[in-house]
């Protein structure tokens, strides 16, 4: 049983290490090689060349100044909002309101954040008008600062609220006995249990700001930065692969750092045992100031969007404001734009369900086996990789992989690309999940003459069917949102949402792009709602059957089997007992 286990386990490792040798690591070494490529053999004058040239060394200054920034606002940005909702006694439903809206960002692609705060604050501009006058410039280094923090906002809150959910408030009464200030009750309750957590934060959002694509292609104006830089070396009037080779692993470098530093952060992390619950403190001073803070914030986020709903209803912003309903109509009656939308629909199933299938894989190596730790190991490496390896990149990486083959303009390619740039969190999420459930439910089905396959088949997915459903809806959800991982390898017949943003922001079609977002935006959110509804359903149904009818019955035959045998071996000690007397 054993063996045969092994076998279907090491058989599941080796379609996983095969997705990943083919669509990860050959890509990235193809890319590689182009970097140092010639036509006369192996030469570092592209380095060179880019390196030297006017303006790159400026750019990834840039890059790294408004990333950084970005990265320091938003994680402050985070805990404080996280902080309101663990930490005070404002409402239930505001605090859901609260959190709702922090990870509403995520449901949009980038180049439409950039859009909006054109719309919302340029000279013509929804918030302008309200406002009487334009309240900054948005090109640049504050249109790109502001842009960022909303993108990488959903991520931080995420990983700081969840984090937050695992201290024990119990510590902050015992602080206050041993006579601690305010102060110092909350660096030594709140702050330092959290530094390995805002420091990830901080690096999480600082490699997505670094690497994001589609802000920059909106607001970015003259203040360039590495992303956009990529694009037009291999998009632009005159392509050219080499140096846009260059610049991709330049971009890596980035990726490898926070790797380690990732790695390096994971001791920080604190995890109390117990989660003792405890009733806060009443403050309605606290309560009224952070909350209303955290509400100004989110009514800022809202007010950045709400353009969005303006200028697709009206004839021609600004200059004529009469209601209309045309550009829907002619969005929908336009088969190159509805095909976008159906072919982004098709993408992003076929990424949520291979996505799926391969996390899942993936999971049971490293969290329902005892195969050898380096094959664990590999597995989670491919994840770290993938959590950091920057979508353009990788795009970049399959366009120089596989142009020439049967991939190149299909919809496979886009859905491949997908699963592996998305890779990690569904893996970490499914990780988790099998991680939890009883480790003795395979050996109690080998003791039932049950295969290791039938398992986890009858046993153990069908306890696993909530988190699958959770992995399935970020798959799909990322998969529709994607610019950057796209851009370069989505052809005419293949191209989804966000490709056909970029581009009709030639052509100024303002009108149809947000009609696209829309669509996309209200796409997210029904998924999304039943994703979590279909989620949350079987969440019940697993704990209300306990570990699952199937695994209650199971483990009641592996009882009745043991008592059996332990029946048995008495009877046989009894009968060699009486030989022995006579």
């Amino acid at each position: 049983m054993m063996k045969g286990k092994n076998r279907e386990i090491k058989g599941i490792f080796l379609i996983v290490a095969l997705v990943f040798l083919a669509f990860l690591i050959i890509p990235v070494l193809r890319l590689l090689g182009k970097s140092f490529l010639g036509d006369s053999g192996f030469t570092s004058a592209f380095y060179r060349e880019v390196i030297g040239s006017k303006g790159f060394i400026e750019a990834l200054g840039n890059s790294f100044s408004v990333s950084s920034i970005s990265a320091l606002v938003t994680t402050l940005i985070a805990f404080f909002m996280a902080y309101t909702i663990h930490y005070t006694n404002i409402s239930g439903r505001l605090k859901k309101l609260i959190k709702t809206i922090a990870v509403l960002p995520m449901l949009l692609p980038t180049i439409t954040y950039g859009f909006a705060i054109i719309y919302s604050f340029g000279r013509e501009g929804l918030l302008t008008r309200i406002f009487g006058r334009q309240l900054f410039q948005i090109y640049g280094m504050n249109g790109l600062l502001l842009g960022y923090v909303i993108y990488t906002l959903p991520i931080s809150f995420m990983l700081i609220f969840n984090a937050m959910s695992y201290i024990d408030k119990k510590f902050m009464v015992v602080s206050r006995i041993m006579g601690d200030k305010a102060g110092a009750t909350f660096w030594i309750t709140v702050v330092r249990p959290l530094l390995g957590t805002l420091a990830a934060s901080f690096v999480q959002s600082f490699f997505l700001g670094f690497t994001d694509f589609g802000i920059p292609a909106a607001v970015g104006g003259q203040y360039e930065v590495l992303a956009g830089i990529l694009y037009d070396q291999m998009l632009g009037s005159v392509p050219d692969f080499n140096n846009g080779a260059v610049v991709a692993m330049v971009m890596l470098v980035p990726s490898i750092v926070s790797i380690l530093v990732l790695r390096f952060l994971e001791k920080y992390n604190v995890r109390y045992n117990k989660i003792s619950p405890i009733e806060l403190k009443k403050n309605r001073v606290r309560d009224v100031l952070l909350g209303g803070a955290s509400i100004l914030i989110c009514v800022g986020i809202l007010s950045i969007f709400l353009v969005i709903f303006v200028v697709p209803f009206v004839q021609d912003w600004p200059y004529n404001l009469a209601p209309t309903l045309e550009n829907f109509k002619n969005v929908a009656t336009d088969p190159e734009l509805s095909n976008v939308y159906i072919n982004s629909l098709y993408v992003a199933f076929f990424t949520a369900l291979f996505g799926t299938l391969i996390a899942y894989g993936s999971a049971l190596v490293t969290a329902r086996s005892q195969v050898n730790k380096i094959l664990k190991n590999i597995i989670e490496g491919i994840a770290l990789v993938t959590n950091t390896i920057p979508g353009m990149v990788l795009g970049l990486a399959f366009l120089f992989a596989f142009s020439g083959t049967g991939l190149q303009g299909t919809f496979g390619i886009l859905v491949l690309c997908n699963v592996i740039h998305f890779f990690s969190t569904p893996y970490l999420m499914m990780k988790e999940s099998l991680a939890k459930m009883n480790a003795s439910w395979e050996t109690t089905a080998m003791l039932m003459g049950d295969n290791w396959f039938k398992t986890i088949v009858r046993v153990v997915t069908p306890n696993a069917v909530s988190t699958i459903i959770e992995v399935f809806s970020y798959y799909f959800i990322n998969a529709m949102v994607t610019i950057s991982a796209v851009i370069f390898i989505a052809g005419a017949r293949t191209m989804v949402i966000t490709t056909k943003i970029k581009q009709l922001q030639y052509y100024n079609q303002f009108n149809e792009i947000f009609v696209l977002s829309l669509f996309l935006l209200f796409t997210n959110i029904i998924f999304k709602v039943i994703f979590q509804r279909m989620a949350k359903r079987e969440a019940r149904t697993e704990a209300s059957a306990g570990i699952g009818a199937d695994v209650s019955l199971a483990e009641r035959k592996s009882v009745r089997i043991a008592k059996r045998i332990t029946a048995a071996a008495v009877r046989s000690w009894r009968k060699e007992a009486i030989w022995r007397r006579i």
